[in-house]
């Protein structure tokens, strides 16, 4: 493949850098949801959970102008941002990584939850009887056993931080080196004459990232679950 120009460079370098910012900041907030969905009965689960995973059904630019009107920096949240900590997310990189994080998160969730719910609460139950306190049951079985489920979920949305579009430009609209991810950069490529090969490279380029992070996620996920096996043995 000919080498990538700046501007797709910089593209691809925007867009790794928002996955994984996404990764960092959605990860601990989606397994306490997940651990709550998962081992907690209460008055308006459902609705909690039916809350999680509509970014999978509304349609992207949706949400994305719902961050607009909350985290907007006339918005209710990001005009208080603003205002008191001089903190503004809308049509930057960092308004990038919450739309991503915001359109992973029913995937990161739904793993995790998944793992969650296949650990043996009698493991649990065990190490209890045996003297450990909730917090040690937690450490050293529940978040051993779901650590399958924690890096498939990670990685799923890392790869789908790699191919948001909708909410991304909606959002924080189209900047080159500021808000011009991968995506977005194909999009516009595509409404320029002259640009199939950047196109085209791009495209490509996108195919292997998400392949290979799918691939990734199945031979981690496989080892994690080997290792925990083994540890039980």
């Amino acid at each position: 493949m000919p080498s990538l120009s700046p501007a797709e460079w910089q593209a691809l370098e925007l867009s790794l850098r928002v996955s994984v910012w996404n990764v960092v900041v959605s990860l601990p907030v989606a397994f306490a949801v997940a651990y709550v969905l998962a081992r907690c009965r209460f008055p308006g689960r459902t609705f909690l959970n039916c809350l999680v995973h509509m970014p999978l059904v509304l349609p992207p630019v949706v949400t994305g102008y719902i961050l607009l009107l909350l985290l907007g920096t006339h918005g209710s949240i990001g005009g208080w941002l603003l205002r008191h900590f001089g903190i503004v997310f809308a049509f930057r990189w960092t308004g990038a990584v919450i739309a991503a994080a915001v359109m992973g998160f029913p995937l990161m969730v739904r793993a995790i939850r998944l793992s969650l719910e296949s650990v043996d609460p009698r493991l649990e139950v065990a190490a209890s009887t045996l003297g450990a306190s909730p917090l040690m049951v937690f450490l050293t079985v529940t978040l051993p056993l779901s650590l399958p489920g924690v890096v498939v979920g990670a990685i799923l949305s890392f790869a789908r931080g790699l191919g948001e579009f909708g909410a991304t430009i909606t959002f924080v609209s189209n900047i080159p080196g500021e808000t011009r991810t991968l995506p977005i950069a194909i999009y516009t490529f595509l409404q320029m004459p002259g640009k199939e090969d950047a196109v085209i490279r791009l495209t490509a380029l996108a195919v292997v990232l998400s392949l290979g992070a799918l691939l990734i996620s199945e031979y981690l996920s496989a080892r994690v679950a080997l290792r925990v096996r083994g540890a039980d043995a």
